[in-house]
């Protein structure tokens, strides 16, 4: 299941968004606040596949959902109300993590019409390429017209998600768009070079005139400016002149601050972007293809492929095409071929259908279900996959391909790809395709050693040879005890994983082994390491300390530092916490199960 629907079936199970009052999250959890436990549909809650469990406790709704909390919390914030954002939004400390998924906040929900367009475009490319249609025909100009749609009225479409993601009004968002997009400064533009005027005078302020159709940046910068400023006047002006003052001042001040400055801005760094990347691929072309068609499922597994499709829309609105998106396509290509590879090599029926249904989604431009149920799963796959997507990015940047879409990429959009000659086009699919399923198919898959044997039962010497053993040290002082004692079921069940647990002596958390700090919560309560042999640890100092939103606790890493056995990672008033009315039981627990099946 996505992000997105785990959340809608969440919400469903909770009473619904009328039913909720506060959200947060920790390392592991949802957290709920609801108005009527009884309107809480508990059983179904555990019945969502991805949930490893849910419960009330301290007075909280909490959704157990491990490593995937982070995206399903992003997911259901943009279902709740949007008069409760206050409530629901932590803030959050500025990282390149954070402007990723600021990113991929805001470009996410528009991707299903933004993909719609793209693929209607290809099906329009692909009805004149086979003369079904004339490139002067009605049916020709309605199809254009509607593949259009989003990249006309990009900054719409922006405004709606970029407001949300930055909690604040939307129709105030969409009214600065509609500045953006008013004939006056759209005609202006037109025919600045004809006239000769390329700004309105605003009181002595030029109002550049820019053609801010498919622009990113433009309206995501005055979205975000205006959260701050709507927020401001809104708390500054008395109750009983709110609906007349907050709007009118909003736009008061934010229009010429848009047209003037935050525009202009906007629209040459998103030029200035697109120009970069044309640079790069002309200059050290076959480099960066290959990087680009090499690392795209690496993206999609960090969530950064979002960063690219703004870059691409700002190309093709810049100059026509998007030289970037034939490494995509090839990217996702080779994850299809590889998977294709390892439904031939699998025994068993039901894998080996399983692995032919995602490849074949692959084909189609969905990578996620070969790459993590297959390729990534077997190891070898991945890497054939990602050298023949490399490979055949790099020749088709030879001969200078591109796209005049922003589609899926996928088969079905091939249509809008072109190069020096499209046989080209094609030859960079074969290399991709083939090349991932002969790769594979030579190296093997190494089929894993937890795979059934026999009578569907586990070779348990071969279970038991492969084992990996991490030593490590206990990271705080004080009186071990089981899991089991913990007063919290995640833990005490060991649904988050195996383990022990420490009653404290002191507050201070150590390494309990060489590796990296891989998670610093921002209410500091939890940190997690990997070890330098692949071992991932949780420690959670005591039981809902989320709730103290960091008071008591003093961070000694960051996210990142490498740390060796030993080393202080944390402090913390041990007291004052006992005073808070916490229990300070603090969980060590291996979350990434196989190989350390035994602690």
């Amino acid at each position: 299941m996505t992000n997105q629907e785990i959340a809608k079936e969440i919400l469903s199970f909770v009473g619904g968004k009328e039913n909720i009052t506060n959200v947060t999250h920790c390392a592991t959890r949802l957290r709920l606040n609801v108005k009527d436990e009884a309107a809480v549909k508990m059983d179904r809650l555990n019945d969502i596949p991805d949930v490893i469990k849910a419960q009330f406790s301290s007075g909280q709704l909490q959704v157990i959902l491990g490593g995937k909390v982070t995206g399903v919390y992003s997911a259901f914030t943009a279902l709740v109300p949007s008069g409760d954002e206050e409530q629901v939004e932590e803030k959050k400390k500025f990282s390149f993590g954070s402007l990723i998924e600021t990113i991929a906040g805001i470009f996410s929900p528009t991707l299903p019409i933004l993909i719609g367009c793209g693929m209607i475009q290809s099906v329009n490319a692909l009805l004149v390429n086979f003369q079904l249609i004339s490139p002067e025909s009605g049916a020709y100009a309605l199809l254009q017209m509607t593949g259009d749609l989003i990249f006309y009225f990009l900054p719409f479409f922006l405004a709606i998600s970029a407001a949300r993601k930055f909690k604040t009004n939307e129709y105030m968002a969409v009214a600065l768009a509609a500045a953006y997009m008013y004939p006056t400064i759209q005609n202006g533009a037109l025919t600045a070079a004809e006239t000769g005027i390329k700004a309105l005078d605003f009181f002595g302020l030029p109002l550049l005139f820019v053609n801010y159709k498919a622009t990113v940046f433009p309206i995501i910068f005055a979205v975000w400016i205006m959260s701050y400023i709507y927020k401001w006047i809104n708390k500054l002006i008395p109750d009983a002149f709110k609906i007349l003052a907050v709007p009118m001042l909003t736009l008061f001040i934010m229009v010429p601050l848009q047209l003037g400055i935050l525009g202009p801005i906007g629209s040459y760094t998103g030029i200035y972007i697109a120009q970069g990347v044309n640079w790069l691929y002309n200059t050290g072309g076959i480099i960066g293809a290959f990087l680009l068609g090499a690392l795209r499922p690496v993206l999609v597994m960090f969530g950064m492929h979002y960063a690219i499709t703004p870059i691409m829309v700002q190309e093709v609105a810049e100059t026509g095409k998007t030289v970037i998106i034939p490494a995509l396509l090839v990217g996702n290509l080779a994850q299809s071929g590889a998977a294709f590879a390892v439904a031939v090599k699998l025994r068993n029926k039901a894998q080996k259908a399983g692995a032919f249904s995602a490849a074949f989604t692959a084909f189609l431009g969905i990578t996620e279900p070969a790459m993590y149920g297959y390729n990534l799963k077997y190891k070898k796959p991945f890497y054939a996959a990602l050298l023949s997507a490399g490979v055949a990015a790099a020749y088709l940047s030879i001969f200078h391909a591109s796209s005049n879409a922003v589609a899926l990429p996928g088969i079905l959009a091939l249509s809008t790809y072109k190069a020096s000659s499209f046989i080209h086009i094609i030859i960079g699919v074969v290399i991709a395709v083939v090349g991932a399923f002969c790769l594979t198919f030579v190296l093997g898959i190494g089929e894993q050693k937890e795979e059934k044997t026999g009578a569907g039962t586990t070779n348990s010497a071969d279970l038991t040879s492969s084992m990996t053993v991490q030593e490590m040290v206990s990271p705080v002082k004080g009186e071990q005890i089981e899991l089991a004692q913990v007063q919290d079921e995640v833990f005490s069940k060991e649904l988050m994983g195996k383990g022990f647990a420490v009653l404290p002596s002191e507050g201070k958390i150590y390494a309990p082994f060489d590796g990296e700090v891989t998670m610093l919560f921002d209410t500091l309560h939890a940190i997690g390491l990997t070890s330098t042999q692949g071992a991932e640890v949780l420690i959670h100092v005591g039981m809902d300390t989320v709730n103290l939103k960091g008071q008591h606790f003093t961070p000694k890493v960051n996210v990142g530092d490498q740390v060796k056995a030993g080393d202080l990672l944390l402090e913390f008033d041990l007291d004052k916490i006992k005073e808070a009315g916490y229990l300070t039981d603090t969980p060590v627990v291996v979350t990434n199960g196989m190989p350390y099946t035994v602690v």
